[in-house]
């Protein structure tokens, strides 16, 4: 791990358009292959009812939740439909020798409720 980065992943492991679960130094992580083809790293819980974003559907950047349909932008953890109001933490993601990169260390935002 150098400045903070961890590998979570082989980039062929995850298709444009897909979201997976993923582990990095004991925090579960949604990780995405945008359909731009940027990549996104957020908090794998959902802010509303606890739902595992990374079973969800990727659409562009955005994951949606499949417990109740809450959405999530997977680059800023910004929520972008209801039911969920709180954001998520996003984590910046880099590719380096086809690893993807998460830096996990401190989040891009941090988590802000009331």
């Amino acid at each position: 791990m150098s400045e903070g980065y961890v590998a979570v992943a082989r980039e062929d492991e995850v298709a444009r358009g897909e979201v997976k679960v993923v582990d990095a130094e004991g925090k579960s992580l949604a990780l995405g292959h945008c359909e731009d083809g940027t990549w996104g790293a957020i908090d794998n819980v959902c802010t509303h009812d606890g739902g595992v974003l990374g079973e969800g559907e990727l659409d562009g950047c955005t994951v949606e939740c499949p417990r109740h349909g809450a959405r999530f932008d997977l680059t800023t953890g910004q929520v972008k439909a209801l039911p969920a109001v709180y954001p998520v933490n996003a984590y910046p993601v880099r590719i380096v020798d086809g690893r993807v990169e998460v830096k996990v260390d401190v989040p891009t935002r941090e988590l802000e409720i009331g």
